[in-house]
């Protein structure tokens, strides 16, 4: 039934659940999984030298968290012996990211995690797993944080 199964990752316990639920699907369907870090722009001010200074440290750092996330649902995906293939992307939006890597995957199926806030705390933080939710072309499966 699924072919490519997206997974964004963002280093939390709750995109590992995510994307354990996302490569047991992709074993039981004979799928790939597709991993995804969507690092958001550096906050360029553009004054004096220490901005380029602080984008590479900024830069050095996404980088970093984004391998090592990427790297554990690499892990995930060979201990059930499931084709992987991920990728580090910027963009301003978060979930205008997800959208354009699962539409240029080609993915059939998003699976990720979310955080399940209600009520001024979810107007006010937002949530990406509803934009991907509202606006993906595809089946989204969302994964919740264990009661």
């Amino acid at each position: 039934m699924f072919k490519k199964i997206l997974v964004p990752v963002d280093g939390s316990a709750l995109a590992h659940a995510a994307g354990e639920l996302a490569a047991d699907l992709a074993r039981q369907h004979g799928a790939q999984v597709v991993g995804v870090y969507v690092i958001d722009p550096f906050p360029y001010i553009g004054i004096g030298d220490a901005s380029a200074v602080g984008l590479q440290a900024y830069l050095a750092e996404a980088q970093a968290a984004a391998g090592k996330a990427l790297d554990d649902l690499r892990q995930v995906c060979a201990a059930r012996g499931v084709p992987f293939s991920g990728d580090t992307i910027e963009r301003n939006v978060t979930y205008e990211g997800i959208l354009e890597t699962a539409e240029a995957e080609a993915c059939d199926l998003i699976v990720m995690g979310s955080h399940g806030r209600k009520g001024v705390q979810a107007l006010i933080l937002g949530s990406v797993a509803q934009k991907v939710l509202t606006h993906a072309k595809v089946p989204v499966l969302i994964v919740k944080p264990q009661a």
